[in-house]
């Protein structure tokens, strides 16, 4: 009942948002208004694009307290700020230290000026964190403590929100028949940030874990045509082809493992 009052609230408050910016601007602004926000190609469609997210923090806020008689602060855990600063640090090191090994694959080009980026980046720091925490919220919050207070099995509280995340992240428009491996990678990524929090106790660790990766990937090295509006450079590669996708994923998957690894040296646990 939760989930599905979750999902109702976020798209219906997502269709209402757009359906008022729809009133106060002429049918052709609006489609390119929708056209911006599909691909966040540009730094005006890229924080459009995360501001949709504000509805989704906002509806698991409003069913935890309607459903559950929780506070929305219950999710966070105790000392999660000082966990997400503690990993945040040492993870921008990493991603920033890689950067330059980036900018030596011949499919990587200059994007977006550096003036541009710097100019929107406080911008995108904001609604970024905004986005991350929203889906923090739900999956390795809300998910993952109503079924852990059901379940101590790892494939309950872990696997299962997971996988859901994976599935969210199956988009054959962009990836073709290789779709299935980035929805892998995301349900990868789900079962290392529920790591993270099932170890701490709190979502700081997998806040700053999950902040720094989608900061990469919109700032330093993008992916062309898909959230790369802020992006400094990009990877230019036919998605629908395997042989150009495998090493790309694959290397987004060992850094994100070591950013996994990192943290919990960091942490300690």
């Amino acid at each position: 009942m939760g989930v599905v009052a979750i999902a109702a609230l976020y798209f219906g408050g997502t269709w209402l948002a757009l359906m008022l910016v729809a009133q106060v601007v002429s049918p052709m602004q609006f489609l390119g208004i929708l056209r911006k926000i599909a691909t966040g190609s540009t730094p005006e469609g890229l924080i459009m694009l995360l501001s949709t997210f504000a509805p989704l923090a906002m509806a698991t806020s409003f069913v935890l307290r309607w459903l559950h008689q929780r506070n929305y602060r219950t999710l966070f855990g105790q000392g999660w700020t000082r966990d997400f600063l503690r990993v945040l640090v040492p993870l921008v090191a990493f991603q920033l230290a890689l950067f330059p090994l980036a900018l030596l694959n011949p499919d990587v080009g200059r994007s977006t000026p550096l003036a541009t980026v710097l100019a929107w980046f406080p911008v995108l720091l904001g609604f970024l964190m905004l986005q991350v925490t929203a889906e923090e919220m739900v999956f390795r919050g809300y998910l993952l403590q109503q079924l852990g207070a059901r379940s101590r099995h790892p494939t309950v509280w872990m696997l299962a929100p997971s996988i859901l995340f994976g599935v969210l992240h199956f988009n054959p428009a962009d990836f073709g028949g290789n779709a299935i491996y980035p929805a892998i990678w995301a349900m990868i990524f789900g079962c290392l940030a529920a790591d993270l929090t099932a170890r701490t106790g709190n979502l700081g660790a997998a806040l700053a874990f999950h902040f720094v990766i989608n900061l990469s990937g919109m700032v330093l090295v993008g992916l062309y045509g898909t959230l790369d509006g802020l992006a400094l450079f990009t990877l230019v590669i036919n998605t629908r082809d395997f042989s150009q996708v495998l090493p790309y994923l694959a290397t987004d998957l060992l850094s994100m493992l070591v950013s996994w690894l990192i943290a919990r040296l960091v942490l300690r646990v």
